[in-house]
């Protein structure tokens, strides 16, 4: 296949690429700079692209979008944080339906986020939308993609939960206080952490490259737990002691109360129905034979 990418200097794009392209893919990566071979520039903000490379290509994986965790949110930092997801999902769903020779797959970027904060209400991609910052980024995220629906092209929205890799994301912020015995539980520890390894991410999602689903789908691994839970397995996983409570007042200093509760003290429990029921199986079904895994890589 022939398959164009989006976000593929990122945590998830950049291992991607080079999976696909071991399994034989022609891969072509949208990037911002000068291109070098195998590369196309596009300028999202300025609605640039140049639509012969998405003519005939057989499928198009959209990642990219500003870290939501990358900065406090400050007004004109949210506002970056929408206009990077619409703005490049928009330019990516308008230049696919103007195709002659249209893709028959896009697989665009979402989030678990879209569900808000639920407790500890069980979710799957029928649950109704939630009603925070990052959820209503979610929604007009998804609603971006609709021109590629209306025109017939099968559409995924890759509502991805917290992708689990020592290389990257959360876990590696984590690694160095665990490995010395100062890591913790957030707060209470009762926030659901739905998560999934980055080799399941990755083989979902060139699982669901030929899959016969469309729409909304999870990508969590089948167990979400509680971050008191993940906080155990971590500390078993690296045998190291994890007995002090993280306080609110800390990270809300650092990142800002919205920020911070949005990533550390809230969270979904998410359930991957529609992947499973397409035939996809996971690798790493459980935390702790993930972070077995991950940290023995």
């Amino acid at each position: 296949m022939k398959i164009i990418i989006s976000g593929a200097s990122g945590l998830i794009g950049k291992p991607l690429v080079k999976k696909l392209s071991l399994s034989g893919h022609e891969v072509v990566q949208l990037v911002r700079r000068t291109p070098n071979a195998n590369e196309s520039r596009w300028n999202p903000a300025a609605g640039q692209i140049d639509a012969s490379v998405i003519d005939g290509a057989d499928a198009v994986i959209h990642l990219s979008g500003a870290g939501i965790g990358d900065r406090r949110w400050t007004t004109k930092y949210k506002q970056e944080l929408v206009d990077s997801r619409t703005k490049s999902t928009s330019l990516l769903a308008t230049t696919i339906t103007n195709c002659a020779k249209k893709p028959s797959v896009f697989l665009s970027g979402s989030a678990i986020g879209i569900y808000g904060p639920r407790g500890d209400e069980e979710l799957t991609e029928q649950s109704s939308s939630g009603s925070s910052f990052l959820a209503d980024i979610c929604k007009q995220w998804e609603s971006a993609a609709k021109p590629a629906v209306d025109a017939g092209v099968r559409t995924v929205y890759l509502r991805t939960g917290i992708v689990l890799t020592p290389l990257g994301g959360a876990l590696k912020k984590q690694l160095p206080l665990f490995k010395l015995g100062l890591g913790g539980k957030f707060g209470d520890g009762r926030a659901w952490q739905s998560w999934i390894s980055l080799d399941d991410e990755l083989a979902a999602i060139e699982h669901l490259l030929t899959a016969k689903v469309s729409g909304a789908v999870n990508l969590t691994a089948p167990n979400p737990i509680t971050n008191a839970d993940f906080t155990t397995a971590l500390a078993r996983a690296l045998k190291r002691l994890a007995i002090l409570p993280i306080p609110k007042f800390g990270p809300k200093l650092l990142l800002g109360g919205e920020l911070a509760d949005a990533l550390l003290f809230t969270g979904q429990r998410v359930m991957p129905i529609e992947l499973q029921k397409s035939g996809f199986v996971f690798k790493h079904s459980t935390i702790d034979v993930a972070l077995r895994a991950l940290l023995n890589k």
